[in-house]
C-alpha cells in the first residue's frame, strides 16, 4: 500500500466534511430574507457566498484527495496527542464571552474572551503565561482589539452590540 493510498479515505473524509459544512451553511441561508438593501445586495448575499465557496473548497479537496492524494505532505510535527489544558482554556474564554456579553458589554466580554484563549495557546506552547506582566499585556491587546471592532459596528454601521452603557462607546 503506498503513502498516497494509506491517506486517501482521510483526506476525502475530510473534503467530505467541508462539503457537508457549506451544504449546512446554504440551508441556514435559506432562512434570511433575500430582500435587497443598500447597493443591491441583501442580507443573505454573503452567507450564501461563503457556503458556496466552502463546498466548492471541498469539492476540490474531494477531488485531489481521491485523484493523487494531498500532494507532498510533510510529517505531522508537534506532540502526539493534543494539549488538552490549553483546549480548556479556549473553551472557557469562548462560553464566558457567550454568557457574559449582555452582563458586562461586548468590549470586556471580548477582552475575557481573548485573555483567556491566549492564556490556553501561551501554555500549549510553553511560554510563561500566568505573569503578571504577561496578564496585562493580553488584557490591553484584548481591549485594543475589541473596542474598535465594537464602535466600529456601534458607530459608524449602526448595529447594535452590548455594551455596558447606553453611550455607545462602552
Amino acid at each position: 500500500m503506498t503513502l498516497e493510498n494509506r491517506h486517501s479515505l482521510p483526506q476525502t473524509l475530510v473534503g467530505a466534511g467541508v462539503v457537508l459544512i457549506g451544504v449546512a451553511l446554504a440551508a441556514g441561508a435559506i432562512s434570511i430574507p433575500a430582500a435587497a438593501g443598500y447597493g443591491g445586495i441583501g442580507p443573505n448575499f454573503l452567507p450564501w457566498t461563503i457556503a458556496l465557496v466552502l463546498a466548492l473548497c471541498g469539492v476540490l479537496l474531494v477531488v485531489e484527495a481521491r485523484g493523487t492524494g494531498f500532494r507532498e505532505l510533510d510529517t505531522p510535527s508537534g506532540a502526539t496527542w493534543g494539549y488538552w489544558p490549553g483546549f480548556a482554556w479556549v473553551t472557557a474564554g469562548l462560553l464566558a464571552n457567550a454568557a457574559l456579553i449582555t452582563t458586562i458589554g461586548f468590549i470586556l466580554s471580548c477582552t475575557l474572551c481573548y485573555l483567556l484563549a491566549v492564556q490556553g495557546l501561551r501554555r500549549a506552547n510553553g511560554q510563561a503565561a500566568g505573569r503578571a506582566r504577561v496578564l496585562a499585556a493580553d488584557v490591553v491587546t484584548g481591549f485594543a482589539i475589541s473596542a474598535p471592532v465594537f464602535w466600529t459596528f456601534t458607530q459608524f454601521l449602526a448595529i447594535n452590540l452590548p455594551g455596558l452603557t447606553a453611550t455607545g462607546w462602552l
